[in-house]
């Protein structure tokens, strides 16, 4: 099992490249191996393009040696023709008997058929090497297959002293946001909006910080932004408003949506006298969206907090002090801590 694990893991390693740009597909990698030399991989580079273990064989040189290598997988072939046809039967044309794989994938029109398939055709299948670890590289796939909701990203910056912000003084008229942290930090969130399918904040974030939610300091997609906006308090002006991403308001029932609208703005009705975080996760399921950020404010994090309705946090701390103000979020019961960074203080925490 041991050489096993070896591919499985180059496997992995792989997929990782095609964080972010594989949407709504999972991350997958493969390896194909003769006489325990890899002889050919590829990975899915971006959603519609050819799949891992199409890449995988056509860079195998000598087609010839298929016939007795193994073909390694951290994913299972898909079964079903979607954008492109099914790497199962691709693997059993190309005459690979021999199939490792990570993990069962858990898309219904997927789970379980392309084993059954690759078993029919007289394929010998390992399955679960590193189940685990192949399940943890898709956490927004598996998640949103599983639970029916996205995979939720809390993230907020906060001062040394637990402020996001500090007291409003009321002098300045101006929307932006105060920084807690460092351009290497700011950098660092905009690659994050690059890896997700989506970022929400509430009003008054939307109103007092003006964001724009998107991918200006790194290379890569920008996410759907998400808006809560009872009332449509949220002025024309605002950047969250000027249509050039695809961008979901909240709303009541009552709220008067207004006219001439961008097509790329669309308007979601919430029960605001029920419980909020559950409805926005439905929605973002109906909109087929694997993953979101929530970044703030304090109320809106705060809310998901409570229902223990959260996968991950990222929190940054810095060093000023703002001694009152606004107060961070705080957790409810054990956290697990994942990871800790030096510089502005970053700790991602899991929800297990």
């Amino acid at each position: 099992m041991k050489i096993h694990e070896k591919y499985i893991n180059r496997c992995i390693q792989l997929a990782e490249n095609g964080l972010g740009k594989t949407y709504p597909n999972p991350m997958v990698g493969s390896v194909i191996v003769y006489k325990e030399k890899i002889i050919g991989e590829g990975w899915h580079r971006k959603a519609g393009e050819p799949h891992a273990e199409v890449n995988a064989i056509n860079s195998v040189k000598d087609k010839t040696l298929l016939k007795d290598a193994t073909i390694y997988v951290s994913l299972e072939p898909c079964s079903h023709y979607g954008k492109t046809p099914p790497c199962s039967d691709l693997i059993i044309a190309s005459g690979i008997r021999n199939v490792v794989i990570g993990s069962i994938d858990p898309f219904k029109e997927v789970s379980g058929k392309g084993i059954k398939k690759l078993m029919d055709a007289g394929c010998q299948v390992i399955i679960g090497i590193l189940d685990d670890k192949c399940a943890a590289l898709n956490k927004r796939f598996f998640t949103f297959h599983t639970k029916k909701r996205p995979f939720i990203i809390l993230k907020w910056a906060q001062s040394a002293d637990g402020f996001l912000a500090p007291l409003d003084s009321g002098s300045s008229s101006e929307r932006k946001p105060i920084w807690i942290t460092k351009n290497l930090s700011k950098q660092l969130v905009h690659k994050w909006r690059s890896e997700e399918a989506s970022i929400l904040v509430g009003t008054n974030t939307a109103i007092k910080d003006n964001p724009s939610l998107n991918t200006r300091l790194w290379e890569g997609s920008d996410p759907v932004r998400v808006l809560i906006d009872q009332h449509l308090k949220v002025t024309s002006n605002s950047n969250l408003l000027d249509g050039t991403i695809k961008t979901i308001i909240l709303c009541e029932k009552q709220a008067k949506i207004p006219e001439n609208i961008s097509e790329n703005i669309t308007f979601e009705i919430l029960d605001f006298d029920k419980e909020i975080p559950s409805q926005i996760c439905k929605t973002l399921y109906k909109h087929s969206l694997q993953s979101v950020i929530i970044e703030g404010g304090s109320i809106t994090l705060q809310s998901f907090i409570d229902l223990k309705l959260w996968d991950e946090a990222r929190v940054f701390t810095g060093d000023a002090l703002f001694k009152e103000g606004t107060k961070a979020p705080f957790f409810i019961g054990s956290l697990k801590l994942k990871q800790e960074n030096t510089g502005d203080t970053l700790r991602i925490y899991t929800n297990d």
